[in-house]
């Protein structure tokens, strides 16, 4: 199926994170002129707006599941959106946002029935249920898609089937920071990992193996958290640490690539924390001019 154009969709929201920031992604990308330079690349932009977005705040109601139903509600939006954008034969570029704004690109993309693999860019591998968590759903992301046990049913059922994805449905990529009980789930079921070592070494290499793991699968879905660079190279991801994530150059690279798949249909954006960035301008010029090359039209 051919992509014709670029459905651009904001979700404003730090619902599931640590702290406010991440809501500010979407308008800073605006801002600094994402669709003109998309335009630009090739592509035809529907830009579809911001969907009803939250502002995190603490939740002592519900403290292990921190705004659970403003996460629910942005991630439910999401997919109504993403759905309407898939098919209609339209690729969907959606700026968070947490890590939870996930729940609703793959939620939207499986309503018809088409099989859906999901490329999972992160430092973590997000596989913490609620009670084994701080309290922010912010890294039980992909323990929600798989309908782990202890996960938050308004989250898991979001999509039309449950759990939404099956353990060979997801390939991390990059993750590098895994708990000794992530370890034991991945182990479990079989999760497969590029790890962030190999990426470094050789990011195009990397990229074709996972277009080549996802070639089975009517949908490849790209999931992106920016924390999988090191923040020292690059400063804008939510978290802070010092983690030896992926420089700026080899995040671009693989990029790429990915996006380039015949069957890619959405690329979701995370962690973008306006906030921590020394330069605004500067550091937005860098990450718009890195998704416009992605991007790119291609004949």
């Amino acid at each position: 199926m051919m992509v014709r154009n670029l459905c651009l969709i904001g979700a404003p929201s730090s619902a599931g994170a640590y702290a406010p920031g991440q809501e500010k992604a979407p308008a800073t990308f605006r801002r600094h002129g994402l669709v003109p330079a998309l335009t630009r690349s090739g592509r035809r932009v529907d830009d579809r707006g911001d969907i009803p977005g939250f502002r995190w705040r603490l939740d002592p109601h519900r403290p292990k599941a921190m705004n659970v139903d403003a996460v629910r509600g942005v991630a439910a939006a999401v997919a109504d959106v993403v759905e309407e954008a898939l098919a209609g034969g339209d690729a969907s570029l959606v700026l968070g946002g947490d890590c939870t704004v996930e729940l609703g690109t793959v939620a939207g993309a499986l309503r018809d029935e088409r099989s859906v693999g999901l490329i999972y860019i992160d430092h973590d591998v997000d596989l913490n249920t609620p009670e084994t968590s701080d309290g922010a759903l912010d890294w039980t992301g992909v323990a929600h898609l798989l309908d782990l046990p202890g996960t938050e049913a308004e989250l898991s059922g979001l999509g039309p089937r449950r759990p939404m994805l099956a353990p060979a449905d997801i390939l991390y990529f990059a993750a590098d920071n895994i708990t000794a009980a992530e370890a034991e789930t991945m182990r479990s079921l079989d999760l497969e990992r590029i790890s962030l070592a190999k990426v470094k070494e050789d990011p195009i290499g990397a990229a074709r193996d996972a277009v080549a793991w996802g070639a089975r699968y009517d949908r490849l879905l790209i999931h992106l958290d920016v924390d999988v660079l090191s923040f020292t190279d690059l400063p804008i991801a939510e978290n802070v640490r010092r983690c030896d994530g992926l420089s700026f150059d080899a995040l671009s690279t693989a990029l790429a690539p990915l996006v380039a798949a015949p069957n890619w249909r959405a690329l979701t954006v995370t962690e973008v924390n306006p906030d921590h960035a020394p330069d605004e301008r500067e550091t937005f010029g860098l990450l718009i001019a890195m998704l416009s090359k992605a991007l790119s039209a291609r004949t």
